[in-house]
Protein backbone atom coordinates (compact mmCIF):
# COMPACT_ATOMS: atom_id res chain seq x y z
CA UNK A 1 0.00 0.00 0.00
CA UNK A 2 1.50 3.34 -0.97
CA UNK A 3 1.56 6.20 1.91
CA UNK A 4 -0.97 8.19 0.30
CA UNK A 5 -3.74 5.25 -0.01
CA UNK A 6 -3.02 4.32 4.11
CA UNK A 7 -3.08 8.08 4.51
CA UNK A 8 -6.97 8.29 3.13
CA UNK A 9 -7.71 4.92 5.39
CA UNK A 10 -6.47 6.49 8.49
CA UNK A 11 -8.13 9.80 7.83
CA UNK A 12 -11.25 7.61 7.26
CA UNK A 13 -11.13 5.69 10.12
CA UNK A 14 -10.15 8.59 12.39
CA UNK A 15 -6.61 7.23 12.77
CA UNK A 16 -4.90 10.64 12.11
CA UNK A 17 -6.83 12.51 14.54
CA UNK A 18 -5.32 10.29 17.09
CA UNK A 19 -2.05 10.17 16.14
CA UNK A 20 -1.71 14.05 16.05
CA UNK A 21 -2.81 13.76 20.37
CA UNK A 22 -0.72 11.38 21.17
CA UNK A 23 3.12 12.15 22.35
CA UNK A 24 6.23 11.03 20.75
CA UNK A 25 6.22 7.87 19.03
CA UNK A 26 3.78 5.37 20.83
CA UNK A 27 0.32 4.07 19.13
CA UNK A 28 -1.42 1.29 21.07
CA UNK A 29 -3.27 -0.28 17.89
CA UNK A 30 -1.40 -4.14 17.76
CA UNK A 31 2.10 -2.65 19.17
CA UNK A 32 2.18 -0.18 16.26
CA UNK A 33 5.40 2.33 16.38
CA UNK A 34 4.72 5.74 14.71
CA UNK A 35 7.31 8.31 14.15
CA UNK A 36 7.89 11.67 13.07
CA UNK A 37 6.09 14.98 12.97
CA UNK A 38 3.62 17.22 11.23
CA UNK A 39 4.39 16.58 7.30
CA UNK A 40 5.88 13.56 7.50
CA UNK A 41 4.79 10.58 9.90
CA UNK A 42 5.73 6.70 9.34
CA UNK A 43 4.82 3.30 10.51
CA UNK A 44 7.97 0.63 11.56
CA UNK A 45 7.88 -2.38 9.85
CA UNK A 46 8.61 -5.12 12.07
CA UNK A 47 11.07 -7.62 10.91
CA UNK A 48 11.34 -5.97 7.37
CA UNK A 49 14.61 -7.16 5.28
CA UNK A 50 15.96 -9.39 8.25
CA UNK A 51 17.93 -12.36 6.50
CA UNK A 52 19.83 -15.39 7.16
CA UNK A 53 22.99 -14.21 9.21
CA UNK A 54 24.55 -17.38 7.98
CA UNK A 55 23.73 -16.80 4.20
CA UNK A 56 23.89 -13.56 3.86
CA UNK A 57 25.43 -11.34 7.36
CA UNK A 58 25.62 -7.72 7.63
CA UNK A 59 28.35 -5.78 9.51
CA UNK A 60 27.91 -2.32 9.28
CA UNK A 61 25.07 -1.08 7.03
CA UNK A 62 26.25 1.91 5.95
CA UNK A 63 24.00 2.99 2.79
CA UNK A 64 21.29 2.33 0.76
CA UNK A 65 19.98 3.67 -2.65
CA UNK A 66 16.19 2.64 -5.15
CA UNK A 67 17.20 1.47 -8.52
CA UNK A 68 14.98 2.84 -11.53
CA UNK A 69 13.60 -0.40 -11.28
CA UNK A 70 12.52 0.31 -7.69
CA UNK A 71 14.84 -2.34 -6.28
CA UNK A 72 16.59 -1.40 -3.13
CA UNK A 73 20.79 -1.41 -2.96
CA UNK A 74 22.21 -1.90 0.20
CA UNK A 75 26.20 -1.73 0.66
CA UNK A 76 27.58 -3.40 4.02
CA UNK A 77 31.49 -3.70 4.80
CA UNK A 78 30.43 -7.51 5.07
CA UNK A 79 32.63 -9.05 2.69
CA UNK A 80 30.82 -12.69 2.40
CA UNK A 81 28.36 -10.44 0.39
CA UNK A 82 29.25 -6.13 0.39
CA UNK A 83 26.08 -5.98 -2.01
CA UNK A 84 22.35 -6.98 -0.99
CA UNK A 85 19.88 -6.35 -3.38
CA UNK A 86 16.03 -6.05 -2.31
CA UNK A 87 12.45 -5.84 -3.51
CA UNK A 88 10.35 -3.64 -1.48
CA UNK A 89 8.37 -6.16 0.37
CA UNK A 90 12.16 -7.20 2.02
CA UNK A 91 13.09 -10.31 0.25
CA UNK A 92 16.32 -10.80 -0.87
CA UNK A 93 16.45 -10.43 -4.79
CA UNK A 94 20.49 -11.15 -5.58
CA UNK A 95 23.67 -10.50 -3.46
CA UNK A 96 27.34 -9.86 -4.72
CA UNK A 97 30.85 -8.17 -3.37
CA UNK A 98 33.54 -9.53 -1.66
CA UNK A 99 36.36 -6.91 -1.50
CA UNK A 100 35.12 -4.08 -0.02
CA UNK A 101 36.01 -4.39 3.59
CA UNK A 102 36.06 -0.81 4.21
CA UNK A 103 32.81 -0.47 2.11
CA UNK A 104 31.05 2.71 2.92
CA UNK A 105 29.29 5.40 0.54
CA UNK A 106 27.03 4.15 -2.32
CA UNK A 107 26.34 6.76 -5.14
CA UNK A 108 23.52 5.46 -7.74
CA UNK A 109 23.96 7.55 -11.05
CA UNK A 110 22.38 7.37 -14.43
CA UNK A 111 24.92 7.57 -18.02
CA UNK A 112 22.07 7.52 -20.70
CA UNK A 113 19.94 4.56 -20.21
CA UNK A 114 22.43 2.88 -17.61
CA UNK A 115 22.68 3.26 -14.28
CA UNK A 116 25.86 2.74 -12.60
CA UNK A 117 27.63 2.46 -9.07
CA UNK A 118 29.78 4.50 -7.11
CA UNK A 119 31.40 2.60 -3.85
CA UNK A 120 34.04 4.02 -1.27
CA UNK A 121 36.28 2.22 0.46
CA UNK A 122 37.78 3.85 3.51
CA UNK A 123 39.89 0.70 3.82
CA UNK A 124 41.25 0.15 -0.19
CA UNK A 125 41.64 4.47 -0.30
CA UNK A 126 39.80 4.14 -3.53
CA UNK A 127 36.23 5.02 -5.29
CA UNK A 128 35.29 2.82 -7.20
CA UNK A 129 32.63 2.48 -10.30
CA UNK A 130 30.83 -0.10 -10.92
CA UNK A 131 27.50 -1.39 -12.66
CA UNK A 132 24.51 -3.05 -10.79
CA UNK A 133 26.08 -6.46 -11.03
CA UNK A 134 29.31 -5.21 -9.66
CA UNK A 135 31.84 -4.95 -12.72
CA UNK A 136 34.48 -2.82 -11.80
CA UNK A 137 34.60 -0.08 -14.45
CA UNK A 138 37.40 2.09 -13.17
CA UNK A 139 38.73 3.24 -9.66
CA UNK A 140 39.63 7.09 -8.77
CA UNK A 141 42.77 6.57 -6.20
CA UNK A 142 43.99 8.68 -3.72
CA UNK A 143 43.90 12.44 -4.87
CA UNK A 144 47.88 13.40 -5.47
CA UNK A 145 47.22 15.81 -7.80
CA UNK A 146 45.90 18.32 -4.98
CA UNK A 147 49.84 18.29 -3.30
CA UNK A 148 47.74 17.72 -0.25
CA UNK A 149 48.36 13.60 -0.15
CA UNK A 150 51.16 12.06 0.73
CA UNK A 151 50.23 8.43 0.34
CA UNK A 152 47.55 6.25 -0.09
CA UNK A 153 46.47 5.72 2.99
CA UNK A 154 45.31 9.16 3.86
CA UNK A 155 42.68 9.22 1.82
CA UNK A 156 39.58 7.19 3.60
CA UNK A 157 36.32 8.28 1.04
CA UNK A 158 33.33 8.44 2.39
CA UNK A 159 30.96 9.65 0.00
CA UNK A 160 30.90 11.04 -3.79
CA UNK A 161 28.42 12.97 -5.22
CA UNK A 162 27.37 13.15 -9.16
CA UNK A 163 26.08 16.12 -11.28
CA UNK A 164 23.74 14.76 -13.11
CA UNK A 165 24.10 17.84 -15.55
CA UNK A 166 27.90 17.32 -16.77
CA UNK A 167 28.42 14.04 -14.96
CA UNK A 168 31.43 15.33 -12.46
CA UNK A 169 32.14 13.22 -9.34
CA UNK A 170 32.65 15.19 -6.25
CA UNK A 171 34.68 12.77 -3.64
CA UNK A 172 34.53 13.80 0.05
CA UNK A 173 37.41 12.23 2.32
CA UNK A 174 35.57 12.52 5.93
CA UNK A 175 37.90 10.25 7.64
CA UNK A 176 40.84 11.55 5.65
CA UNK A 177 42.27 14.83 5.24
CA UNK A 178 38.39 16.33 4.55
CA UNK A 179 39.00 17.75 0.89
CA UNK A 180 36.28 17.89 -1.40
CA UNK A 181 37.94 16.53 -4.40
CA UNK A 182 36.16 17.45 -7.88
CA UNK A 183 36.55 14.76 -11.51
CA UNK A 184 35.13 14.87 -14.52
CA UNK A 185 32.72 11.97 -15.52
CA UNK A 186 36.14 9.98 -16.33
CA UNK A 187 37.90 10.57 -13.11
CA UNK A 188 40.27 12.94 -14.65
CA UNK A 189 40.75 15.42 -11.38
CA UNK A 190 39.33 19.22 -11.81
CA UNK A 191 40.02 21.20 -8.69
CA UNK A 192 39.23 20.64 -4.56
CA UNK A 193 38.90 22.47 -1.57
CA UNK A 194 38.16 22.60 2.50
CA UNK A 195 40.41 20.71 4.18
CA UNK A 196 40.01 20.02 8.17
CA UNK A 197 39.15 23.06 9.94
CA UNK A 198 37.23 25.65 11.39
CA UNK A 199 36.62 28.34 8.47
CA UNK A 200 33.41 28.81 6.71
CA UNK A 201 34.83 26.52 3.59
CA UNK A 202 36.64 23.75 5.73
CA UNK A 203 35.05 20.53 7.57
CA UNK A 204 35.06 18.59 10.57
CA UNK A 205 34.70 15.17 9.22
CA UNK A 206 32.86 15.40 5.68
CA UNK A 207 31.00 12.78 5.75
CA UNK A 208 28.35 12.82 2.73
CA UNK A 209 27.75 15.37 -0.24
CA UNK A 210 25.25 15.69 -2.60
CA UNK A 211 24.41 17.48 -5.72
CA UNK A 212 21.33 19.78 -4.90
CA UNK A 213 18.88 20.96 -8.26
CA UNK A 214 15.96 21.70 -6.69
CA UNK A 215 16.31 25.51 -7.70
CA UNK A 216 17.65 24.77 -11.27
CA UNK A 217 18.78 27.77 -11.75
CA UNK A 218 21.43 28.11 -8.48
CA UNK A 219 22.08 23.99 -8.30
CA UNK A 220 25.02 23.87 -5.31
CA UNK A 221 26.68 21.61 -3.56
CA UNK A 222 25.97 20.22 0.25
CA UNK A 223 28.42 19.03 2.33
CA UNK A 224 28.41 17.16 5.59
CA UNK A 225 30.18 18.55 8.56
CA UNK A 226 29.34 15.98 11.02
CA UNK A 227 31.16 17.03 13.85
CA UNK A 228 30.09 20.82 13.69
CA UNK A 229 26.78 19.44 13.74
CA UNK A 230 25.44 20.90 10.09
CA UNK A 231 25.42 20.78 6.37
CA UNK A 232 27.38 23.20 4.19
CA UNK A 233 26.46 24.71 1.13
CA UNK A 234 28.86 25.43 -2.01
CA UNK A 235 28.78 26.19 -5.34
CA UNK A 236 29.76 23.56 -7.38
CA UNK A 237 33.25 24.77 -7.78
CA UNK A 238 33.34 24.89 -4.46
CA UNK A 239 32.94 28.63 -2.63
CA UNK A 240 31.11 28.61 0.42
CA UNK A 241 27.33 30.06 -0.03
CA UNK A 242 25.94 29.08 3.69
CA UNK A 243 25.74 26.65 6.88
CA UNK A 244 22.56 24.60 7.60
CA UNK A 245 22.69 24.61 11.14
CA UNK A 246 21.72 20.76 13.43
CA UNK A 247 22.12 21.07 16.87
CA UNK A 248 23.14 18.49 18.34
CA UNK A 249 23.03 16.40 15.75
CA UNK A 250 25.99 14.05 14.85
CA UNK A 251 24.46 14.12 10.94
CA UNK A 252 25.76 11.84 7.86
CA UNK A 253 24.51 11.88 4.18
CA UNK A 254 22.51 14.78 2.83
CA UNK A 255 19.63 12.71 0.41
CA UNK A 256 17.50 15.18 -1.72
CA UNK A 257 13.80 13.36 -3.17
CA UNK A 258 11.44 15.52 -4.45
CA UNK A 259 11.79 19.44 -2.24
CA UNK A 260 13.00 17.70 0.65
CA UNK A 261 16.38 16.99 2.13
CA UNK A 262 16.70 13.95 4.85
CA UNK A 263 19.91 13.06 6.67
CA UNK A 264 20.42 9.93 9.20
CA UNK A 265 22.32 11.18 12.66
CA UNK A 266 23.85 8.26 14.39
CA UNK A 267 23.80 10.09 17.61
CA UNK A 268 23.33 12.84 19.86
CA UNK A 269 25.08 15.36 21.51
CA UNK A 270 22.98 14.15 24.25
CA UNK A 271 25.02 11.59 26.59
CA UNK A 272 21.60 10.57 28.40
CA UNK A 273 20.28 8.52 25.22
CA UNK A 274 23.31 5.87 24.36
CA UNK A 275 22.57 3.95 21.07
CA UNK A 276 19.91 5.87 20.02
CA UNK A 277 19.71 8.27 16.84
CA UNK A 278 17.32 9.33 14.28
CA UNK A 279 15.89 11.51 11.41
CA UNK A 280 16.16 14.64 10.50
CA UNK A 281 13.63 16.13 7.25
CA UNK A 282 14.07 19.36 6.21
CA UNK A 283 12.00 21.33 3.58
CA UNK A 284 13.29 23.56 0.56
CA UNK A 285 13.99 26.58 3.03
CA UNK A 286 16.10 24.04 4.87
CA UNK A 287 13.65 24.25 8.00
CA UNK A 288 13.43 20.95 9.87
CA UNK A 289 9.80 19.42 9.81
CA UNK A 290 9.80 15.88 11.03
CA UNK A 291 12.73 14.41 13.25
CA UNK A 292 11.71 10.49 13.42
CA UNK A 293 13.21 8.72 16.50
CA UNK A 294 13.37 12.81 18.10
CA UNK A 295 11.09 15.32 19.73
CA UNK A 296 9.15 17.40 17.41
CA UNK A 297 11.79 19.86 16.16
CA UNK A 298 11.04 23.71 18.00
CA UNK A 299 12.38 26.84 17.30
CA UNK A 300 13.32 30.36 19.00
CA UNK A 301 13.51 33.21 17.10
CA UNK A 302 13.65 30.51 14.00
CA UNK A 303 16.51 29.06 14.92
CA UNK A 304 16.20 25.06 15.62
CA UNK A 305 16.70 24.02 19.35
CA UNK A 306 18.25 21.03 20.06
CA UNK A 307 16.38 17.60 20.21
CA UNK A 308 16.01 16.20 23.70
CA UNK A 309 13.93 12.92 23.63
CA UNK A 310 15.42 10.21 21.64
CA UNK A 311 13.82 7.24 20.15
CA UNK A 312 11.80 5.79 23.69
CA UNK A 313 10.43 3.01 21.70
CA UNK A 314 14.37 2.17 20.63
CA UNK A 315 13.51 1.11 16.96
CA UNK A 316 16.86 2.93 16.22
CA UNK A 317 20.93 2.18 17.28
CA UNK A 318 23.07 4.55 14.83
CA UNK A 319 21.60 5.32 11.82
CA UNK A 320 23.95 6.21 9.25
CA UNK A 321 22.00 6.76 5.98
CA UNK A 322 18.54 7.21 5.33
CA UNK A 323 16.86 6.08 1.60
CA UNK A 324 13.53 7.52 0.79
CA UNK A 325 11.56 5.35 -2.22
CA UNK A 326 9.43 5.99 -4.67
CA UNK A 327 6.44 5.69 -2.41
CA UNK A 328 8.08 8.08 -0.04
CA UNK A 329 8.65 5.13 2.30
CA UNK A 330 12.48 5.13 3.86
CA UNK A 331 14.92 2.34 4.48
CA UNK A 332 17.09 3.50 7.68
CA UNK A 333 20.90 1.59 7.11
CA UNK A 334 22.31 1.86 10.56
CA UNK A 335 25.99 1.67 11.75
CA UNK A 336 27.61 -0.62 14.51
CA UNK A 337 24.09 -1.69 15.22
CA UNK A 338 25.11 -5.05 16.44
CA UNK A 339 24.79 -6.43 12.62
CA UNK A 340 21.39 -5.52 12.49
CA UNK A 341 19.32 -5.27 8.83
CA UNK A 342 17.91 -1.84 7.72
CA UNK A 343 14.50 -0.35 9.24
CA UNK A 344 11.76 0.47 7.34
CA UNK A 345 9.80 3.31 7.58
CA UNK A 346 6.44 3.34 5.72
CA UNK A 347 4.89 6.73 5.25
CA UNK A 348 1.61 7.33 6.70
CA UNK A 349 0.86 10.97 6.89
Amino acid sequence: MNYLNRRNFLKITGITTSLSLLPDLSFGQNDEVIMGHNTHKYRVVPGWGILDAGKNPVNDCHEMVEDAKGRLILLTNEIKNNVLIYDKSGKLLESWGNSYPGGHGLTLFNEGAEQFLLICDTDRHQVIKTDLKGKEIFKIEYPKETGKYDYPTQFKPTETAVNPLNGDIYVVDGYGLNYVVQYDSKGKYIRHWGGYGDENGQFKCNHGVVVDLRNPQKPTLIVTSRIDNCWKRFTLDGKYLSTIPLPGTFICRPVIKGDYLYGAAYRSTQGDYPNSGYLQILDKNDKVVSSPGASEPTFTDGKLLEQRKLDPAKIFMHPHDVCVDSDQNLYVAQWASKKTYPVKLERIA
